[in-house]
């Protein structure tokens, strides 16, 4: 246990020299901050421990340990140059993953895409396409993976930067996604995608949600302080008809519009909504200001994929 304390240490001392040094981004030191704290509590230790230092640092031990490698081991870590059969290959595997894509079977599309990454590694376009599947299937960290691999073989390519802001705005890291996006712009200028997710990753960036507020910092203290609103909301709760269909679809009893005993009937729900209908044209007809503050708050804006989802 001693030798593993020294070893969480020295990782913790090297998180630490990269939070001072490293020259990360916002979200990327919070989350070596969170890296630092796990650590920290799993091991029971802490900078302040000097004691379990040991004499070389841990990038010192790595670029040791990796100069005894032997010498084969290192050579065939290079880049292996591949055949043209297997560049055709794996253009027919892209391919088939692109098909499988617009029949939005994604996970057979990774495959195929992983596929053809194992016979050409130094292609940008199949980390890029795979991480396209990897987004539509919810796996933002892989789409973030793939697009630095992507960037990683073609520091010019448009759409891996594309593709990254999309995969970081999901993740609502947006701040790291506008660094993206505006290099997206820089190599691809007249993009009407990439300008309109960069406002979008921008607005977000501003957003301050409120404490009490839910997905996309909508204001529910304003709303319930709102006199209008309550007052409305009070008129519906008071409907006679209203609360007797409520009551008998919490307890299940019997009501005018329900045998007694089971759940709520088609024309219940019917009611309920119909009732809900005339709520809000009321709201409308009274209060078309705060409508439009509501519509404003409970919009939906995400990035858009657009041209992104074509595949190359």
């Amino acid at each position: 246990m001693a030798d593993q304390k020294r070893l969480a240490y020295s990782i913790i001392q090297f998180l630490h020299d990269q939070l001072q040094n490293g020259g990360l981004s916002p979200d990327a030191q919070e989350s070596l901050e969170v890296a630092i704290q796990c650590l920290e509590t799993a091991f029971g230790v802490s900078m302040e421990d000097q004691g379990l230092a040991v004499s070389q640092s841990l990038p010192e031990i790595f670029e040791a340990a990796a100069g005894k490698e032997p010498e084969h081991i290192r050579t065939n870590s290079e880049p292996i140059t591949p055949s043209e059969d297997d560049i055709a290959e794996a253009e027919r595997l892209k391919t088939e993953g692109n098909e499988q894509m617009k029949a939005e079977n994604f996970e057979a599309a990774v495959s195929f895409y992983g596929k053809a990454i194992e016979l050409n590694p130094s292609n940008a376009v199949y980390f890029c396409n795979r991480a396209a599947a990897y987004s539509k299937l919810g796996n933002y960290a892989g789409a973030v993976r793939d697009c630095e691999r992507a960037i990683g073989i073609d520091p010019n390519y448009s759409k891996a930067y594309g593709r990254m802001g999309l995969a970081l705005s999901s993740l609502n890291k947006h701040t790291e996604a506008v660094v993206y996006y505006k290099k997206a712009l820089e190599l691809d200028p007249d993009n009407d995608t990439y300008k309109s997710n960069l406002k979008i990753a921008e607005q977000k960036m501003k957003e301050t949600p409120s404490p009490t507020g839910g997905p996309g910092g909508f204001d529910l203290a304003g709303l319930l302080n709102n006199p209008g609103f309550m007052s409305m909301a009070s008129n519906l709760m008071n409907n006679p008809q209203v609360q007797q269909l409520m009551s008998g679809m919490i307890s299940g009893g019997h009501t005018t519009m329900g045998a007694a005993g089971t759940s709520p009937s088609t024309n219940d729900l019917a009611s309920l909504i119909q009732a809900g209908q005339q709520f809000a044209q009321q709201m409308q007809q009274q209060n078309p200001e705060l409508i439009e503050q509501l519509r404003s708050q409970i919009r939906s804006r995400t990035p858009s994929a657009s041209n992104e989802d074509q595949q190359e």
